[in-house]
Order: structure tokens, then sequence, then C-alpha cells
């Protein structure tokens, strides 16, 4: 491979969030950030930018759209155009600007639990009301419960839906059948759909991704779809990320927000790296996706062999592993305190994602190998001493 994965970058002591939050002797497997080294075209524009020496008020060039717009076109045959772009400087200071714009107090929002958990903080922060469509877990998977979402959309007067696609963290790709299903509901009632993509290129093979506002003209005029490199080329503290708004009455309200907000001003290294990755490092994304790949196998089998009261939830995309630990008669907060004080290890239990996921917990595989063979082991260590201690 062109790109080596298996280097170990030091983290600690760099004020990182993943690591430096976390006790000295815990090998953290919990946020969702690479402990990857970022593409060299990237390191590249960064040290261009800094050797300029200046780093005033900046304009967002006519490249920074150009990249957006070939990413999509290049990746997912989804033609968008540069006024529907609107540069924020991540996605959920962007859900809470949606929110203020489309919702009054008191309004209700529909996500899909478990769902990552700032949907939910979101929308309390900002004085509205969540509602849950719950996700069926069943055969090892994730399903819908349309029957479910209709009603709760139509007897609650809903006005925003949140769409996790591909969802973090149970790990689906909604095929076509069930965006189309979930967004004809949505424009029956008249709730607005909301689309969190930002996991859009992290899929396995096998599975194919489909933009939610890709499958019609009026699904396009009725969404908003938020979106970042950042999880696709670990560049999260550069803060730059985009909402495309082809429907330009939404487009109006929205920019005012922003403005208001004053989260429409990127980071200067940000707006180059996410140029430079959209056009210049899909190679680097290819490869990482196959060690990824690699890394999610390693997982399951060792948890099949090692750890057999754990059960992987088919994962289709994200470097976010779900796993089943019903089997434990634990929750999944008392294990997550116990893995990081007794196993040495630090992963995040899955009742953080809603009531519904406190039989699971997620663990971050985007590592080293040599790092996930560690945490792995910490994980097989640490739940047979739980064993034994709740015995």
């Amino acid at each position: 491979m062109k790109y080596n994965f298996d280097k170990i970058i030091n983290r600690k002591n760099t004020n990182c969030y993943k690591w430096d939050t976390t006790k000295e002797d815990v090998l953290p497997m919990w946020v969702a950030d690479m402990d990857f080294e970022v593409a060299p075209k990237i390191i590249d524009s960064i040290i261009k930018k800094a050797q300029h020496g200046v780093f005033g008020y900046t304009m967002i060039p006519k490249e920074y759209y150009e990249a957006e717009i070939y990413w999509w076109k290049k990746k997912y045959n989804f033609e968008i155009k540069k006024e529907w772009i609107e540069p924020t400087t991540g996605v959920i200071p962007s859900l809470s600007s949606i929110i203020q714009t489309f919702c009054e107090s008191g309004d209700k929002i529909l996500i899909q639990s478990p769902v990552y958990h700032y949907f939910n903080i979101s929308i309390e922060n900002n004085n509205c009301e969540v509602l849950n469509n719950n996700l069926i877990y069943e055969n090892n998977n994730y399903k819908i419960d349309f029957e479910d979402f209709e009603n709760k959309i139509r007897n609650n007067k809903v006005k925003l839906f949140i769409l996790s696609n591909p969802h973090n963290p149970v790990g689906r790709v909604w095929n076509k059948n069930e965006l189309k299903k979930m967004g004809e509901l949505c424009l029956k009632y008249n709730v607005l759909v909301i689309s969190d993509e930002i996991h859009r290129d992290l899929v396995y093979k096998n599975y194919c991704y489909t933009p939610f506002a890709s499958i019609s003209e009026e699904f396009l005029q009725n969404s908003i779809t938020c979106t970042s490199a950042s999880k696709t080329f670990n560049i999260a503290g550069l803060k730059a990320s985009n909402i495309i708004v082809a429907n330009k009455n939404l487009r109006v309200k929205l920019n005012k927000v922003l403005n208001r907000n004053e989260i429409k001003s990127l980071n200067i290294f940000g707006i180059d790296s996410l140029t430079t990755a959209y056009l210049h490092c899909e190679d680097w994304l290819d490869e990482l996706l196959i060690y990824l790949e690699k890394n999610k196998d390693y997982l399951i089998d060792y948890i099949k062999k090692e750890i057999p009261e754990l059960e992987v939830v088919k994962p289709e995309a994200t470097y976010l592993l779900w796993i089943d630990i019903s089997k434990l008669n634990i929750s999944s907060t008392k294990l997550a305190n116990k893995l990081e004080n007794i196993g040495k290890i630090r992963i995040i239990s899955g009742g953080t994602f809603g009531k519904n996921g406190d039989n699971f917990i997620r663990i971050n595989i985007a590592c080293p190998l040599k790092t996930l063979k560690d945490g792995l082991n910490r994980l097989k260590n640490g739940i047979n001493q739980i064993k034994t201690l709740e015995n």
C-alpha cells in the first residue's frame, strides 16, 4: 500500500480530546476520530498556507465550492450547484441553526434511536421536544419501524425529521427503498428532512450509500443535507463543513440564522484541507477503506472466538462498531465504567445514544492494527475480570 496505516502516532500531550481526556494507563477507543496520519497532500496544503505567515480574515474561494461539487458528482453521481452550498464550521452548529430557523419553542422533532446523542442535545438546547422512532433490532441487524414512523409524525405535528445516513451508531446504510418510504411519509405530512450524511464516504464493500436528496426532485426540495470531510479524512479539528440546500426559500431563511450565529467563517486551514482532500486524496481514502475492512473483519473474528458472549452488529458503514452485550446482563453504562477501571480500555456505552441502546457498546476501530489488537485483548481481559467479580 502507498500509505502506512500501521504507523503509530503518539497523540498524548497534544491537547487531543480523545487521548488527553483519558487516564494515562487507559486505551481510548471511544470518540469518533481516527488515529491515522492524514493524507500527505493535506499536510502539504497546511504547510504551504502556514509558510505564507499571515492568517487574516479569509474568503472562501471558488475552488472550495468546486471541490464539494466534484466530490458529490464523482463519488455519488449527484449534481449540486454552487448556490446550494452553505459552508459552516461544523455539522452540529449547523444542526442547531437549522432547528432555530424552522422550529419554535416546543416543536417536535423526530429522530431514530439509538442515534448520535448530539441530535438530542441540539434539539433540547433549542427548547424543542425529541420524539423517537426507535429502530428495531433483530437478527443481528436494524430496521425501521415504518408504522411507528408514520404514527409519530401524523399524531404529533412533527416539524423536522433528522436522519442519520449512514447511521451512527448502528452502522446501517439505508437502502434506496427505505429512504424513499421515509421521504414520502415526510412529504405526506409536511415534515422537513434534515439528513446528516457525515459518514457517507465510510461504507464497506457490498453496500451502497444513496444521498437522500438525490432520490427525487421532491426530496431535494424538502431536505437539507449536512456533511463534512472531517470523518472521512480525519480533519475534524480544522472546522469546515457544508450544508446543501437546493430549495431557495429554505436557503434564504437558513442563511439569515447562519449569519446571526456567526458560523460561516471557516478556519483558514480547513478551507484548503477540504479542497485538497476532495480534489487530490481519493487514493488515500481508497486505501483507508481497505484497512478499515481488515480491522472490521479482525474484530468480528476475534470476538467470535475469544469473547463469544458479545455479538457484533452487522457493520455496513462507519469505523464505529456497535456490539451487543445483552448476554452479560449488565448495563452498558456500568460495563463501560468497569472496563475503563478494570480492563483499562475506554469505549462508549450504548445508553449514551438512547434507552434502546443500553444493551450495546460502541468501539472505534480506526486505529493501527497493533492498537486494535491491544484494545481487544483489554476488552477480553476486562470482561473476564468483571464476570468473575460479578459472580
